[in-house]
């Protein structure tokens, strides 16, 4: 799931779309380079979010996988192109 995008939906940001950073058990990690950053990614149960199945930004899940720097503003660009 690392480096899909994903829909919140539960809680106070119900709708609101992210980019999964990284999986942890039954927990995933999220940001969306604005709100939530790179540096302090929301922490979500699986069950409460939607992943977006139709698209996976692939610069941003190469670099992931390659542990390699991801800026918010990559994140912001890649939801905004995926929004429209």
């Amino acid at each position: 799931m690392t480096g899909m995008f994903a829909i919140s939906k539960a809680g106070h940001d119900k709708g609101r779309m992210y980019v999964i950073l990284k999986e942890d058990g039954e927990y995933v990690y999220l940001a969306d380079g604005r709100i939530r950053t790179v540096e302090n990614p929301k922490k979500k149960k699986k069950k409460h979010i939607q992943p977006v199945k139709s698209g996976i930004d692939e610069a941003l899940a190469a670099k992931l996988k390659s542990a390699q720097t991801i800026y918010n503003e990559e994140i912001k660009f890649a939801i905004k192109v995926r929004a429209k």
